[in-house]
């Protein structure tokens, strides 16, 4: 085996591509903090009881997990960052009212998933702690939206479900945690037949509940419908309130709803959404509320937030192209080393040739070069 071979689904990013994911994560972080979200870095690595704990139990399986050296402690290598941005929410800020965070990094998963394909996604979120209100969530959906038209993106669609709706049948009937578990996969494939079996064994009115969550998805008047069929439990009209309200403060934003999508449910409390974008077969945004996550760390606070996978986003993008280059001479003239300083300090890139540089310059794909015309250097192109 050569030793310049990468582990499967874990690559290098070449110079074009890696220049075009850094100016867009640096365009979404400048846009997050102008909404006011501070920017955090939590660390790589982490004890598991801080990574894989309470709510955040799902990431066992997705984390590698390593010994530490110097304590002998079981450590993992993050598979997300939204648990860590609670933890310093709930333990390192310690603030009382609202705090905005965003954040910028690289997971490490144990196998590959989302739309790169690859076990070492790049993600970028935002979150909102402290505030229970249906406002805040409804903040986080606008500025999902507006950060995948800063990537340039078009037809964005959301589709919204609240896994207190299935999670308040369970409840009122009593379904065991094993039967539970088989409903909701049953609902995430809409297996009339297969829900219909699992659901034999309860209630005449909890059993077609189920069977009607999985009709009842399509634009918002899914909501008046899921009204007339649901159970009129108070947790399930309060969700159906929830939708309702985001249905009208995100007009003009296409926007579908989907009752038996209980994607996290483990991990989340309320809503969750999921946002798609022309030209792409899977969701680009994932995120929703996740209330107890803070619980593990001694505070648990309203949480609400998504994050997208950076890598996976620029998969359906136009090639990357190098950025524009121009090329200096090797020369110590004052003059070009006075022009090379001015045009850098304006933000141009200005590559100069090394002494014996001058037969591999082509390699460097430059541009525009520096001539010295007239007594003075000038830019052209080459």
């Amino acid at each position: 085996m050569h030793n310049w071979l990468l582990p499967e689904y874990i690559e290098d990013v070449l110079p074009a591509e890696a220049a075009r994911v850094e100016s867009l994560r640096r365009k979404l972080l400048d846009l997050f903090a102008v909404h006011g979200y501070r920017y955090v870095i939590p660390p790589m690595l982490e004890y598991t009881e801080s990574l894989i704990t309470g709510a955040a139990s799902d990431l066992d399986l997705a984390t590698f997990k390593v010994v530490d050296q110097l304590t002998g402690r079981l450590m993992g290598v993050r598979a997300d960052i939204t648990p860590q941005t609670a933890r310093i929410d709930a333990h390192m800020l310690n603030q009382q009212g609202v705090t905005r965070l965003c954040y910028a990094g690289t997971v490490l998963r144990t196998k590959p998933d989302g739309l790169a394909h690859t076990r070492e996604p790049l993600q970028v979120g935002a979150e909102i702690y402290g505030h229970a209100g249906i406002e805040s969530d409804i903040e986080v959906y606008g500025l999902a939206v507006k950060a995948l038209l800063a990537l340039g993106l078009s037809g964005i669609h959301l589709d919204f479900s609240h896994v207190g709706i299935f999670e308040s049948l369970v409840q009122s009937a009593k379904i065991e945690a094993a039967l539970e578990n088989e409903i909701y996969t049953a609902l995430q494939s809409k297996d009339k037949v297969l829900v219909a079996t699992l659901g034999a064994s309860l209630d005449a009115v909890t059993r077609q509940a189920l069977l009607d969550l999985t009709d009842l998805y399509g634009d918002a008047k899914v909501l008046e419908k899921a009204r007339q069929v649901l159970p009129k439990q108070q947790a399930i009209q309060t969700a159906l309130n929830d939708l309702q309200m985001i249905a009208s403060a995100l007009d003009g934003v296409d926007i579908g709803f989907d009752l038996s999508e209980l994607r996290g449910y483990h991990y989340h409390s309320g809503v969750v959404f999921a946002a798609y974008a022309q030209g792409y077969t899977g969701p680009l945004v994932l995120g929703g509320r996740y209330d107890e996550v803070g619980k593990a760390f001694g505070r648990a606070r309203p949480a609400t937030g998504f994050s997208l996978d950076l890598r996976g986003v620029v998969q359906a993008l136009q090639p990357a192209l190098m950025p524009s280059v121009i090329l200096a001479p090797a020369s110590g003239d004052v003059r070009l080393l006075d022009k090379i300083n001015t045009l850098r300090s304006r933000g141009d890139a200005v590559i100069q040739l090394l002494p014996g540089e001058e037969s591999s310059a082509a390699e460097l794909s430059c541009d525009r070069q520096l001539v010295l015309k007239n007594d003075s250097w000038q830019v052209e192109k080459i």
